[in-house]
């Protein structure tokens, strides 16, 4: 492993600034904005069903209109125009291109996503497609899902079709997103689709599954994309960042970063467990310790599977934990001050997680990164002037961005992904929390850039040197 030196982890460079060919982006995933879950041969996917539970989501919200993307999506590539966006990153419904997750292909699924990407394209805008924003289709769920071996094949088919009918025009790919969340919300604590608390034996299988599906999707991009593709993977987790600018509290926070949670209800919430085996091939030593009595069995052939070489890192930053070297030469985290500054949805605001984050991730795994969704959620309303002031997002965004390009001076950094575009189908929160660039009215379906929407257009064309 390659450490950095001590000048080079300094955040403090007056001379930051973002390459040249920096890429800026924006994403969504296809459930939060898509809407026309019944239309044209689309098949029911975990989300579809657990949203018709009552009590489930925030006032029994559904994402079966949300932003209606599906009717309206020449409309919002235009705003991407308006907005200098470089590159959008938007997942493919699973179940909207294979109804049932395997066999018959859905044509006008198809179709959608053909139409989008050519749009894109006319508009300079490069797409990065994710396969899996957690819409796992209802009757793989119903067949075991992620606990039964067989989803590794049948992921490998359908990036198989992706690549097929995509990979002409779009050459960059990730395979999963969050599989912290989909893992550990969906099926470790229950708030996420499919609602399921399960026993943690079975917890850890999934995962298992879940990163053979992600080598397995690797391999088939690769034998079947119809260009030289940039292929990578989307984890997130909270990052830490050292109290000083010391070696022991820099240290601290390294250690933090990548160490496994001691409580295991909590498991999944992490870095090294997701990302260590996909990059060196192995789960790390601490948690084949802690989780044994809960591990499946693990062959070299997964291994091998798992770390089929990628070409970047995504990874979802939205904030973390200030750590200092404690007394007993321990890693300590530090409780944050009263009235420490929070967004809409409750999250901390943390910049310094988007300079130390990147510097720990790329000095462990040397590979390409980019921030693949960060953003925060705020009280939006549309004024009476007809516009929409978002003064708190324009100034996370400079905060967060001038840490990422502090970064940028000693990790390769190649690219951030602002999320979201618009305002959507917030999961569990339903439509209660507003995290876009644009604003959507869900009553009328009307668009209306916010003020941070002009202000990160500014920002891309003067590449962040404002």
């Amino acid at each position: 492993m390659t450490n950095f030196s001590s000048e080079s982890l300094s955040p403090s460079s007056d001379k930051a600034k973002f390459p040249s060919d920096f890429v800026w982006g924006a994403a969504t995933s296809s459930y939060q904005i898509e809407g026309a879950v019944t239309e044209d041969g689309k098949g029911a996917h975990i989300w579809d069903i657990f949203t018709r539970e009552e009590g489930r989501i925030f006032e029994n919200h559904t994402g079966e209109i949300a932003c209606d993307h599906y009717h309206h999506f020449k409309e919002d590539v235009k705003l991407m125009k308006e907005m200098g966006i470089q590159a959008y990153r938007f997942s493919i419904d699973w179940s909207r291109v294979l109804p049932n997750g395997f066999g018959t292909v859905n044509e006008k699924g198809i179709a959608f996503y053909n139409a989008l990407i050519d749009e894109l394209l006319k508009n300079d805008i490069e797409p990065y497609v994710t396969l899996y924003h957690w819409e796992l289709p209802y009757e793989l769920y119903k067949r075991g899902g992620w606990l039964n071996p067989q989803i590794v094949e049948w992921f490998g088919d359908y990036a198989r079709l992706v690549a097929e009918r995509f990979s002409d025009r779009v050459k960059n790919f990730f395979t999963l997103n969050e599989p912290q969340c989909f893992i550990g919300l969906g099926f470790l604590t229950g708030d996420h689709a499919p609602g399921v608390q399960a026993p943690l034996r079975d917890t850890f299988e999934m995962a298992h599954n879940a990163l053979k599906a992600h080598g397995k999707a690797v391999q088939m991009l690769r034998a079947y994309g119809k260009q030289k593709l940039c292929i990578g993977y989307a984890p997130t987790a909270s990052m830490c960042y050292p109290a000083t600018e010391s070696a022991q509290d820099i240290e601290a926070a390294r250690t933090a970063l990548f160490s496994l949670p001691a409580d295991k209800q909590n498991w999944t919430w992490n870095v090294s467990w997701w990302s260590d085996p996909v990059f060196f091939g192995q789960y790390p030593k601490e948690g084949l310790v802690k989780y044994e009595k809960y591990l499946p069995k693990i062959t070299d052939e997964d291994m091998k599977l798992i770390s089929q070489p990628i070409d970047m890192y995504g990874q979802n930053i939205y904030n973390g934990q200030c750590v200092r070297m404690g007394k007993d030469g321990k890693p300590e985290f530090v409780k944050r001050y009263e009235g420490f500054p929070k967004t809409a949805i409750d999250w901390p605001v943390t910049p310094e997680c988007l300079n130390w984050g990147p510097r720990f991730l790329y000095e462990r795994y040397q590979t390409p990164i980019y921030i693949t969704e960060n953003g925060l959620s705020c009280h939006d309303v549309v004024s009476l002037d007809g516009k929409v002031h978002d003064p708190n997002r324009i100034d996370f965004l400079a905060r967060y961005l001038g840490e990422l390009k502090k970064a940028a001076t000693a990790a390769d950094i190649r690219g951030y992904f602002h999320w979201s575009l618009m305002d959507n189908f917030e999961w569990s929160k339903g439509y209660s929390e507003r995290f876009g660039l644009i604003y959507v009215d869900y009553r009328t379906q009307q668009r209306i850039m916010k003020d941070s929407a002009y202000w990160y257009r500014d920002y891309i064309k003067n590449n962040g040197e404002i």
